[in-house]
Parts: C-alpha cells; sequence; structure tokens
C-alpha cells in the first residue's frame, strides 16, 4: 500500500467509525473552551468536565473571573492538577481578554499564544474548535498513531503536526484531530493495547510497530 493509499485508509476508516463526532470538553463558547483546554493539561477530559461546571457556575466570562482571587480559582481547580500554574494563567488571561479584547477570545492562533498559560496546542484546539478555522492540534493519541501508521517519525509534535498537514486535506484537519483522538483512546492506546481491535494499525502500521508488538505480545506468553 502506498503512502497515498494508506492516508486514505485512515481517512476512510475514521469516517465510518466516527460519523459524528463528539467534542471531549464540556463548554458553551470560545471563553469556556479556552478555560477547559487550559485545564486538560497533564489532565483527563472527564476529571475537566467534573470541575468546570463548579468553576463556570462562579465565572463563565472574564468579568466575573478577574472578580475571584487566584487562591479562589485555585482552590476550585484543585483536582485537575498543576492548579498554581493554571489558576495564575486563569486570572492572567482573563484580565488581558478584558483589557486588549474587550472580553473577546481572539480567532487568531498568534494572538491566543500570547496569552498566560495559553500553549500553541490550545491555541490550535480553540481556533478549530470554537471558531471553525482549520488547525491541527496534536496531543499524545494523535503523536502517537501518526507514528505507528508511519505517517510521521514520531521526534516531537512540531514535526507530527507538520506531516499531519502536509499529509491531510486541510478541509479535514478539524474533523480528522478529533477523530484520531477518539481513535486512539478507544482502539489503539499506549497501555492494552490490542493490535486485532485496531484495524487502522493492523492495515498499514509501520512495519517496526507491528514487530514490536508481535515480539512484545511472543515474550508475554
Amino acid at each position: 500500500m502506498t503512502k497515498a493509499e494508506s492516508v486514505d485508509f485512515a481517512i476512510r476508516t475514521l469516517q465510518q467509525f466516527y460519523p459524528v463526532i463528539p467534542v471531549p470538553l464540556e463548554h458553551k463558547d470560545p471563553y469556556t473552551l479556552l478555560i477547559a483546554v487550559l485545564l486538560s493539561a497533564q489532565s483527563t477530559d472527564v476529571r475537566v468536565n467534573k470541575i468546570t461546571p463548579l468553576l463556570f457556575q462562579r465565572a463563565d466570562n472574564p468579568y466575573d473571573m478577574v472578580k475571584l482571587t487566584i487562591e479562589e480559582i485555585r482552590e476550585i481547580i484543585r483536582p485537575v492538577g498543576l492548579s498554581p500554574m493554571k489558576s495564575k494563567g486563569i486570572y492572567g488571561l482573563s484580565k488581558i481578554l478584558i483589557e486588549k479584547y474587550g472580553g473577546q477570545v481572539p480567532a487568531d492562533i498568534a494572538l491566543l499564544e500570547e496569552l498566560p498559560s495559553v500553549g500553541h496546542k490550545t491555541a490550535s484546539v480553540v481556533v478549530s474548535q470554537a471558531f471553525g478555522i482549520p488547525a491541527f492540534p496534536v496531543d499524545t493519541h494523535i503523536h502517537r498513531l501518526m507514528y505507528r501508521w508511519g505517517f510521521s517519525n514520531g521526534k516531537n509534535v512540531v514535526q507530527t503536526e507538520k506531516d499531519a498537514k502536509r499529509l491531510f486535506p486541510k478541509e479535514l484537519w478539524n474533523e480528522l484531530h478529533l477523530q484520531i483522538i477518539w481513535y486512539g483512546r478507544e482502539y489503539s492506546p499506549a497501555r492494552g493495547w490490542d493490535l486485532e481491535k485496531d484495524i487502522i494499525t493492523k492495515t498499514i502500521g509501520r512495519k517496526k510497530v507491528l514487530d514490536d508488538y508481535h515480539k512484545t505480545k511472543k515474550a508475554r506468553k
């Protein structure tokens, strides 16, 4: 199978598996999405979705958020981890949104990356999911699968994003990055991976990945 055929197979399979794509983080507008994505760093979507209703009950916009103290924000978000850094980031970016953007979240990756605690991945998720602007945020699942499928060398997420944007049609980026995340969680996880259930990797996977999988499985017997 050529690279182009492999890419086409992956796209078609993902579209069959996920014709309707749920957004992992619960939110109601660009601001609440920005906060949710920020909170999800080194945490789980399930945990974040339990905490954001508590936070947004107190403040679901930058104007109300800056009425809270950093300590109050930190206490609410403590269960998601990294609360000292995240609480400062949430307060700081809320203040900047009010002062520079009239309380609105800018639909521009570069401007978002200037906000406290907002990195490239967070900014990419926001423009993609909140504004429909083509982007390809790379998380651990996408990074892992792009390597397993032989679509990227796996050296770093920057290269993985470049490879994804080069291989996949731009009009599909916003759908595909979510489809790959769900597929990675359900069929191609880092731990407890069962190749028989992972039809994409089983069909187009990198030879080294498949060989290593079978060697590991044989060694466990």
